[in-house]
């Protein structure tokens, strides 16, 4: 009975000494922002569309991206991957950062950029 208490209060003991805190194999990390030392500069937008803080179609909007109106993309236009959609004409996954001109850059649909 004596030895069934016993190593709960040793695993205790060595918890005190270390601190007082459990230590874990892994850490949270938060998702880094692209790259932005690289662009992609004067790219125009299809459409007039949502700049948003994440890569999911009901994220929140940050800035627009008027139709016509140029911009950057970071990481040298990169696609990653996020929630699917169908916005421009076209359904897929792949999203991009970066802004129009002047304003705050977020995740954008790659469908609704011009590639030219």
């Amino acid at each position: 009975m004596k030895f069934r208490l016993l190593a709960p209060a040793v695993a205790f003991s060595a918890l005190a000494l270390v601190g007082g805190t459990a230590v874990t194999s892994g850490t949270a990390v938060a998702a880094s922002k692209p790259d932005c030392s690289r662009q992609i500069v004067n790219v125009p937008a299809k459409e007039a569309v949502k700049v948003r803080t994440s890569k999911k179609v009901n994220a929140t909007a940050v800035s627009q991206w008027n139709k016509g109106k140029k911009g950057s993309l970071c990481n040298d236009g990169h696609f990653y991957t996020g929630q699917k959609y169908k916005k421009c004409g076209k359904t897929s996954t792949k999203w991009l950062y970066g802004s129009e001109f002047g304003k705050k850059r977020g995740w954008i649909p790659a469908a609704c950029i011009k590639w030219s």
